[in-house]
């Protein structure tokens, strides 16, 4: 419920309720002031409104819809790009490849002394495999080479670096210096294999990055099982290996295993076809046998038909992992045509979705158009609608003030702070059940609830006969206040009063709801003095009083005993000045955290014997499914 400010007669400020026909009426005042909409100028601009006020989302889903189609180019061309860089990977690893084969073959006909293997290709036919596979390349990577001197020289380009493989080749041929052919070798792998992990690295965003790396895993693994062959050949074909070049054979050889199930783990799928791979080679249990007999390095005879025997089964094992290598790079490729093809159905998608949109345009436009005239017909709902939400909004504000005192209510409706406020004399009652515990613990929770909220509606409807305000209930102890938020001078002190007493007798004939024998007892507690009061929380905001005044009332509850109203001194010198109600006292009263207090008992007001001689307790415990008070209260009114 709305408020607004209207200034008194006396120049004071205060609140005034806008109602629901004060709107209305408003509304009327303001319509009068357009243009009729159905002659002339009004009804020119209210189709100029039909036409342009629909076409505005339109547009924005026309624009949205351009630009998740374009974010959709964009992804099909980074999916492209990723072909391109798996592309470029694919031709690397197949140089590289070719490139340990070379070197195999070489290092063999350098360590045999210049003997070809007759299971094996001969040099020409490797050289010739590899320059067919540097054709191939569509880009080159910048590869750094040593030269005679052991600098390094760089070849940006792959025609320089044939040129080069060229020379290198027939130096071979004529001169044969095993640690420079071995070295310049390793130094073209290790060059390519460096440009394809970066390579790599710049396709990390995509799915394939995982298939990339066991590619890249694969190809080192390989290039690390040239390497050690290379030395296990050497060891045959010598009957020794020193220190350095033992070293080197256990290091490549461990680090072709541990690439090779990086590799394994990265493609799950390829271990099903490695298993196979190992388990059809005829020679691979030999290849094992001379890989122990190579680690225990025991000085022995040399023997080249021995070194001709490993170096084929070992180039034969190698060939297996390249056919693994080839089918990981047909996985690589099918990944990417998948991409590639879903790509383009989203981006055929977000088109038929544009054009879909720029046709149904004009069609929305003239339902929309066709709306208006619809929604005028039910026009005549709005006002019997306006009606019933007028009582429900009644209904809601009525419930609220049960949850926080009127003006304070309306203050938050208005989304105002309603600051603390301090109040110079307010009463506290305090009172809650004896032995509830006792009776909580042999009852059934549903029992305990239906029993509280007998007790509290009872209580509920006889403080409406008070001008006091309930604060809270919590468990069975309930808190009332009088004298706040709207101050009615000393007052409050007689209205506490005649609300406990009333409390009490109605307490004393109430019934437990599931033990009708047990005869209900409270213990009540009463002080005055002054409080501070204000909003506390802003979810499910909650009106709370502070002060020694509240912990002393609390305290002369604590201390009551049952069926007794327990006052202090200074609500029974309260009660003096008013007059009317007759005490009893007590005595002094050891009080936590006050010491010994002087307090009474308020036994009745003077005059009467008792506040309400009988309750209808039949329509209060009978009406299980009773409305509460202020909805009794709205269906009255």
């Amino acid at each position: 419920m709305s408020k607004k400010i209207r200034r008194n007669s006396d120049g004071d400020d205060s609140l005034r309720t806008i109602s629901s026909d004060d709107v209305s009426q408003l509304s009327k005042n303001y319509c009068c002031t357009k243009s009729n909409p159905a002659h002339g100028t009004g009804r020119m601009i209210h189709l100029f409104q039909m036409l342009v006020l629909p076409f505005i989302p339109i547009l924005a889903l026309i624009l949205q819809t351009s630009l998740i189609l374009h974010k959709i180019v964009l992804e099909r061309q980074e999916v492209m790009d990723i072909d391109a860089q798996v592309t470029i990977a694919t031709e690397l690893g197949k140089v590289v490849t070719k490139i340990q084969l070379e070197r195999s073959e070489v290092a063999f006909y350098v360590y045999t002394n210049n003997t070809e293997s007759p299971l094996r290709l001969n040099l020409t036919q490797t050289f010739v495999l590899t320059d067919l596979a540097l054709e191939n390349m569509s880009s080159w990577p910048i590869v750094r080479l040593p030269n005679e001197e052991g600098e390094q020289e760089v070849y940006t380009d792959k025609e320089t670096f044939q040129k080069r493989l060229h020379e290198f080749r027939r130096k071979i041929q004529l001169e044969s210096n095993m640690s420079d052919v071995f070295r310049w070798y390793t130094s073209v792998n290790e060059a390519m294999l460096n440009h394809l992990t970066n390579q790599i690295k710049e396709a990390d965003s995509s799915g394939v990055w995982r298939y990339l790396i066991a590619f890249k895993n694969l190809l080192r693994s390989i290039e690390s099982t040239g390497i050690s062959s290379v030395y296990g050949v050497h060891y045959f074909g010598k009957g020794y290996l020193n220190g350095t070049t033992y070293s080197n054979y256990i290091k490549h050889d461990a680090i072709a295993k541990d690439l090779l199930n990086g590799s394994l783990n990265y493609v799950p799928k390829l271990k099903a076809i490695y298993r196979n791979l190992t388990r059809n080679m005829p020679n691979y249990g030999s290849i094992k046998l001379k890989r122990n007999i190579i680690l225990e390095n025991k000085q022995r005879e040399a023997n080249l038909g021995e070194a001709i025997e490993y170096f084929d089964s070992l180039a034969d094992y190698t060939d297996e992992l390249r056919k693994l290598q080839n089918e990981l790079r047909h996985q690589i490729r099918d990944y990417v045509k998948r991409n590639l093809n879903e790509a383009a159905s989203t981006e055929a998608i977000g088109i038929v979705i544009l054009v879909v949109v720029l046709v149904v345009s004009p069609l929305i436009i003239w339902l929309v158009r066709n709306a208006v005239k619809t929604i005028q017909l039910y026009a005549a709902n709005l006002a019997m609608k306006a009606k019933e939400l007028k009582i429900e909004k009644q209904k809601s504000d009525t419930l609220l003030f049960q949850m926080l005192p009127p003006s304070v209510a309306m203050q938050l409706k208005q989304t105002k702070q309603v600051p603390a406020e301090y109040y110079a004399s307010v009463t506290i009652y305090f009172s809650d059940i004896v032995g509830f515990t006792e009776i909580a613990a042999i009852s059934t929770p549903l029992e305990v609830v239906t029993f509280l909220n007998k007790i509290y509606k009872l209580f509920d409807e006889r403080i409406e006969c008070y001008d006091v305000y309930k604060v809270e209930t919590i468990g069975d102890s309930y808190m009332v206040a009088s004298g706040l938020p709207v101050k009615n001078g000393n007052k409050h002190v007689s209205e506490i009063s005649s609300m406990a007493l009333d409390l009490l007798a109605g307490s004393s004939i109430f019934k437990i709801p599931h033990s009708k024998s047990q005869k209900l007892q409270i213990r009540c507690g009463i002080h005055t003095g002054p409080v501070v009061a204000g909003i506390v929380g802003t979810k499910m905001p909650r009106y709370c009083l502070f002060g020694d005044t509240v912990n002393t009332a609390s305290r002369m509850e604590s201390t009551g005993e049952a069926s007794k109203i327990h006052i202090s001194l200074e609500m029974k010198t309260a009660l003096d000045a008013i007059g009317g109600f007759k005490c009893e006292h007590r005595g002094l009263v050891d009080v936590k955290g006050k010491g010994l207090m002087d307090t009474f008992w308020l036994t009745c007001k003077e005059g009467v014997t008792e506040n309400r001689q009988e309750l209808d307790q039949n329509h209060f415990h009978d009406e299980e499914d009773a409305d509460p008070i202020f909805l009794r209260k709205i269906k009255c009114n």
